[in-house]
């Protein structure tokens, strides 16, 4: 490897070097220094280095001094203990917390996606009642003839559901029963495995603070659920208008919802990857380029789903069922026809429907607009999938709102709904 010039220069000079052991009376191969060997002392050291640094390297080069490396380590020790962790007690302590915190969002996604059948089937004001704790489903027939006989007194039976049969209520029964006491499993399903990870001191300080202030907002979503239930069991304003829930209420329900869920699932993000993957720079500079453009992205995104709940809680879906037009106009004459001004957006069907189609075709963009932009960036692959993934779900939302809106079930013509004749600014019944 080396030429024959540097070798003999490297061995001569170790004979020079050897020579000190003579001057101070020890062979420098002996057996006695063979049993207590020690490392040169510095003068020599320094000799063997600048030989060898002399002979491999050429001249002008410059060799990083040993201060530099273990500088560069230790302030990788240091970023590594600067790095706040959510949980303690190792990998392990990591992924089954991670573990559990990722079935608890999936869990409160159910919630949300059972909630949705509830509205759809119509259950939501087949009970009358409400106890934290809740109660024992009726068994016995007289049972159910008392929980029925509690609905009949109910504005929704009498506009609605009149001459309502037995078995018909038990569906409705049990659809709303089955929703509360998810969610209340979900509760018990949080509460037990969180006391058992701070029993071990796998859950830490700021860790602990999120997740009590998460379960305090699922605690509070019961209530929440009451009080919008509890406002369809009045009688409405007008004898043309159905019973039906209040829209700030229902959308203040489906937005803690949604907050409990994307609060859980960032916190479980957060604690398997404590840190963003680093295998490559040009990773880290897409990702933090993504991540400029999503955060806007996001807020519309959250604008448009609450945009979704006042169209539900007015029921505007009904009112045009065809699209992208609404009826023959692209923009229906009556969308400000409610005062003061700002209740039409709330309110009135029509405004409340027209502004859900502009916030989620919008929404479509600009994720097309994103998913375009990032096509060129070095990004890592699971961020580029989760981009896809967005886009293509922006696209199957709006097309299956656009292809319900075009149903014929969802027509006013419903015996059911209003009738077409009726104003689509009826006053809602208990606004607040």
């Amino acid at each position: 490897m080396f030429g024959r010039g540097t070798m003999w220069s490297v061995l001569r000079r170790s004979k020079e070097a050897c020579g000190i052991h003579k001057l101070r009376g020890r062979t420098p191969f002996s057996p006695s220094t063979q049993r207590s060997f020690t490392f040169p002392t510095p003068p020599v050291a320094t000799h063997y280095f600048h030989a060898f640094r002399s002979h491999l390297l050429p001249k002008g080069e410059h060799v990083p001094h040993m201060r530099n490396f273990s500088k560069m380590v230790s302030v990788g020790a240091q970023h590594k203990e600067e790095l706040k962790l959510l949980v303690s007690g190792g990998s392990r302590a990591q992924k089954v917390v991670g573990i559990w915190l990722f079935g608890s969002a999936a869990w409160v996604f159910s919630m949300v996606v059972l909630g949705g059948l509830t509205r759809l089937t119509r259950s939501g004001l087949s009970m009358t009642d409400w106890k934290f704790t809740g109660t024992l489903p009726p068994f016995s027939d007289e049972e159910w003839l008392q929980e029925f006989d509690k609905y009949k007194q109910s504005p929704e039976y009498k506009r609605v559901n009149r001459g309502m049969k037995i078995e018909e209520f038990k569906f409705i029964y049990w659809m709303e029963y089955a929703h509360r006491m998810w969610g209340r499993a979900l509760g018990v399903m949080f509460a037990l495995p969180y006391s058992y990870f701070l029993h071990k001191g796998y859950i830490t300080l700021r860790l602990g603070l999120r997740l009590s202030a998460l379960f305090a907002l699922g605690a509070g979503q019961g209530l929440i659920g009451w009080w919008m239930v509890k406002s369809g069991l009045e009688e409405p304003p007008s004898e043309y208008s159905q019973p039906r829930v209040s829209p700030y209420r229902l959308a203040a329900h489906l937005t803690s919802a949604f907050a409990i869920y994307c609060g859980l699932f960032w916190t479980a993000l957060s604690v398997v990857m404590p840190e963003p993957p680093a295998e490559s720079l040009t990773w880290v500079r897409g990702a933090a380029k993504v991540r400029r453009l999503a955060l806007p992205i996001s807020v519309l995104v959250g604008l448009t789903a609450v945009s979704g709940a006042f169209v539900a809680g007015n029921d505007a879906g009904h009112a045009f069922n065809t699209f992208p037009k609404m009826g023959d106009t692209w923009i229906p004459q009556d969308i400000f026809e409610m005062k003061p001004l700002i209740r039409n957006f709330f309110e009135n069907t029509s405004t409340v429907q027209l502004d859900h189609r502009v916030l989620a075709t919008a929404t479509l963009i600009s994720v097309g607009i994103l998913w375009l932009s990032t096509r060129k960036l070095d990004l890592h692959p699971a961020v580029r999938s989760v981009i896809g993934g967005a886009l293509g779900m922006a696209a199957l939302q709006l097309l299956t709102t656009s292809r319900s809106s075009a149903s014929p079930n969802s027509s006013m013509n419903s015996p059911l709904l209003p009738t077409p004749s009726l104003p689509t600014t009826l006053p809602t019944p208990n606004t607040f």
